[in-house]
């Protein structure tokens, strides 16, 4: 059955990471076997959405039993353009992990927590159920939970419990505010839920729900004040295990927010959109101060990580198509550019011996390549044309005035350059200058590194360049996510 193709994003890769813990200690098989299923996967993603594009949303009903009292599995544009980046994303790390990882760490299922993260992050895109939601919430953070420790360092074993609770804190408010909005509507199912608050016109119970939940987001997207426990723990573990953290964990808290307040939460936006204008230029000023704080390379692109989220509440907050077709652009281009510079910058550190940027210096005369690739890269993060981060930035910035919100574009256009000086002083200080006698060029271990990184870049400046190919379809999302009558209708057959 068609409607089948909806659970096969999840289901790949959960049997691919239960199939790899039982020869995990063959790490040439297991290495082709986990780049084989990685490629068959996105494949498979793939065509899926070019079927939805071509027939519309496919809806699963698990068990035969029908919304909204079975658990549904919804793949529509939105979640399948998700679901084919994280695994674009995952292309990349599966082919650099060989390099960057220790015979140990591949030994001790990494390819294992690999597939499940893929799969809770796919599932947390797919599912149509609040509930199950929370159920992929915690299957991506259990797959983190072993990611983030892999290798057993004093600093991964600091940073993890710091990683941990957070989560756990957020998980118990996830799942206890729920409880609240079961109580209040009896329903889990989203596309209910929407239509029952709808009927009410979303009364202020709800609305104070709706403000739990954007918290419980929030926390798991790094906004404004709840960011504090990001950086650290994303540079703790194996520069491949970052770059897939950076990449996807903080998107799904993004992707939640934009699925429940472009479906749910939509009657109350003076109260609630308008906060999450205040949120959004806040985390755009602190994380970018963030990112110009620091000399270690590794935490200068973590806090990068939080500008951009903020850029994306934007598109969130000022509630019109144009909005949020740049919040869906900008969040595919952040996954994509965010693993590319990880993955770059675990090499730097790994080629020059330290992540300390005020130690490295002329390493363009020993790397070229790799020099030229991570400008390119701070240049597609700033948002310099014709890259895909200027296109992204050009709509959001769009819909921010279509929205009279011109003090939001500025603060946008001031963190952007921000954003520039704090990733293009890595190349001037790093790469540029007098060539350093002290290092011995390591080509072998360049050149490993550099192919994942080059597929990740080709998609950035495609997506930039090819602009004109790929924003009629996310336009089309911008208008699905502005009429939720649409969404509702497909999964409750009205």
């Amino acid at each position: 059955m068609i409607s089948n193709l909806a659970a096969l994003p999840i289901v790949i890769p959960l049997i691919a990471g239960v199939l790899a813990a039982l020869f995990h200690k063959k790490l040439k098989i297991v290495r082709v076997y986990a780049q084989v299923l990685t490629l068959i996967n996105t494949g498979v993603v793939a065509y899926i959405l070019f079927y939805v594009h071509q027939n519309g949303s496919v809806i699963l009903e698990s068990g035969d039993w029908m919304a909204p009292f079975g658990i549904v599995l919804v793949a529509d544009m939105l979640s399948m353009t998700l679901v084919l980046t994280t695994n674009i994303v995952a292309i990349a790390c599966i082919f650099y992990a060989p390099q960057s990882l220790s015979q140990k760490q591949e030994e001790f299922y990494f390819y294992t927590f690999y597939f499940l993260l893929i799969s809770g992050v796919s599932g947390a895109f797919i599912t149509g159920d609040l509930f199950n939601l929370f159920v992929f919430f915690e299957v991506l953070l259990m797959a983190s939970y072993g990611l983030i420790v892999l290798g057993g360092e004093k600093v991964q074993l600091r940073e993890s419990m710091k990683y941990v609770l957070i989560n756990l804190f957020s998980s118990m408010l996830f799942v206890t505010t729920i409880a609240f909005l079961y109580s209040v509507v009896g329903t889990v199912n989203m596309a209910q839920i929407a239509e029952r608050v709808g009927e009410v016109e979303q009364t202020g119970i709800l609305t104070t729900i709706g403000i739990l939940l954007f918290f419980v987001f929030g926390t798991k997207a790094a906004l404004f004040p709840l960011y504090y426990w990001l950086p650290r723990p994303y540079i703790a573990p194996n520069p491949v295990i970052s770059a897939l953290f950076g990449a996807l964990l903080t998107k799904v808290g993004i992707y939640s927010l934009l699925r429940v307040f472009s479906l749910i939460f939509v009657h109350e936006r003076d109260v609630t959109h308008e906060f999450f204008i205040w949120i959004a230029a806040l985390t755009l000023i602190f994380g970018s101060i963030g990112a110009l704080s620091t000399n270690n390379i590794k935490l200068v692109v973590a806090y990068n990580i939080i500008p951009a989220v903020g850029f994306m509440l934007v598109g969130i907050g000022v509630y019109n198509s144009t909005g949020f077709s740049g919040t869906v652009y900008y969040l595919v281009h952040d996954m994509i550019i965010k693993a590319a510079l990880f993955l770059l910058v675990g090499a730097i550190a790994y080629l020059a011996g330290t992540s300390d940027l005020r130690k490295i210096r002329g390493l363009i005369h020993h790397y070229p390549l790799l020099g030229w690739m991570f400008f390119i890269s701070a240049f597609v993060l700033a948002g310099i044309p014709p890259f895909s981060g200027f296109v992204g930035k050009l709509v959001l910035l769009q819909g921010a005035m279509e929205a009279d919100r011109i003090i939001i574009a500025i603060i946008g256009l001031g963190s952007s350059l921000l954003i520039l000086l704090s990733v293009i002083r890595i190349f001037v200080r790093g790469f540029w200058g007098e060539k350093d006698e002290s290092i011995t060029p390591n080509r072998n271990a360049a050149r490993g590194f550099i192919m994942p990184v080059v597929f990740l870049l080709f998609f950035s400046v495609i997506l930039g360049v090819g602009a004109e190919w790929f924003y009629p379809s996310i336009e089309s999302i911008g208008d699905y996510l502005m009429n939720p009558e649409n969404y509702i209708e497909s999964i409750l057959k009205e």
